[in-house]
């Protein structure tokens, strides 16, 4: 999954907008063959508490919740792309898509459960986004490094 920190941002599909927010993060989020709902449950807990925002320290000490934000939440298997062979990146560890909309959907869901508005693209669709970066502040988690921290 990747975050960006936005000031503004939105997802069209045919030239029309379907999901658009003000201050918030834009998540593009990749599932993986080994992802569950757990897993989906608790990246979107993560999403939403992270202090990624600057308080009136300017620190980082605020996060979604704290600051009211919004999050533009789209698919993206490419994530998962693994360019250790040859030219054309694999996409062997993605979820196929059965599997990944019911997750990118419980991902949506939990996060809506912890107090954040969200927005979001059309699963399998081409998609156009567009965003501001606000910083630009970009962090990449890894689903199984979270996996990894809980043992």
């Amino acid at each position: 999954m990747v975050l960006q920190r936005v000031s503004r941002a939105s997802v069209s599909v045919d030239g029309n907008v379907i999901g658009s927010i003000a201050r918030g993060l834009v998540v593009l989020l990749g599932v993986g063959g080994d992802d569950e709902p757990a897993t989906a449950r608790r990246l979107a807990q993560k999403c939403a508490e992270m202090r990624l925002f600057p308080g009136d320290t300017g620190h980082f000490d605020r996060s979604l919740v704290d600051i009211g934000g919004e999050a533009l939440v789209v698919s993206q298997f490419t994530l998962l792309a693994d360019m250790r062979r040859g030219r054309r990146p694999s996409f062997g560890e993605a979820a196929p898509p059965e599997r990944a909309a019911p997750l990118v959907d419980a991902f949506i869901e939990a996060l809506a459960g912890a107090g954040v508005r969200v927005r979001s693209g059309r699963f399998g669709a081409m998609m156009s986004v567009e965003l501001v970066n606000d910083g630009p502040v970009t962090i990449v988690l890894d689903s199984r490094e979270l996996d990894r921290a809980r043992r």
